[in-house]
C-alpha cells in the first residue's frame, strides 16, 4: 500500500509565498516521477509541475518564474516553492508519483494520488 500525503495548504494574500511538502509512504522501492497538479470546481485536474528522480523539472507555463519544485529521494518526499502567487492560484493541489512498489515477491508500478491540499490566494 502507498500513500501519498500533502500539507502546507494555507490562505495567502496576492503577491504572497507558501511552501507546499508531499511525504510518500508504503513498501515503495522508487518514484520516477513526483510532481504538483491542481484543479479548481469545474475543470480539469492541471500540471503544475513534476521532478523525475535524475532531477528533470518541467512547469506549466503559468507558473514558469514563480514556482519552483524540489524532491527528497531518500525521504520520497517532493516540495514546491511558490512565490509571487496570484488569485489564478487558488486551487486544490494535489501531489503526484509514478511508483515502483513491493508487491508479493515482485514489484508493481502505479500513478498515486494524494488527498489534496487547498492554496486560497486573496485579500
Amino acid at each position: 500500500q502507498v500513500q501519498l500525503v500533502e500539507s502546507g495548504g494555507d490562505l495567502v494574500q496576492p503577491g504572497g509565498s507558501l511552501r507546499l511538502s508531499c511525504a510518500a509512504s508504503g513498501s515503495i522501492f522508487s518514484i520516477y516521477v513526483m510532481g504538483w497538479y491542481r484543479q479548481v470546481p469545474g475543470k480539469q485536474r492541471e500540471l503544475v509541475a513534476t521532478a523525475t528522480t535524475g532531477g528533470t523539472t518541467n512547469y506549466a507555463e503559468a507558473v514558469k518564474g514563480r514556482f519552483t519544485i524540489s524532491r527528497d529521494n531518500p525521504k520520497n518526499a517532493v516540495y514546491l516553492q511558490m512565490n509571487s502567487l496570484k488569485s489564478d492560484d487558488t486551487a486544490i493541489y494535489y501531489c503526484y508519483g509514478d511508483v515502483s512498489y513491493r508487491e508479493g515477491a515482485g514489484r508493481g508500478r502505479g500513478d498515486y494520488w494524494g488527498q489534496g491540499t487547498q492554496v486560497t490566494v486573496s485579500s
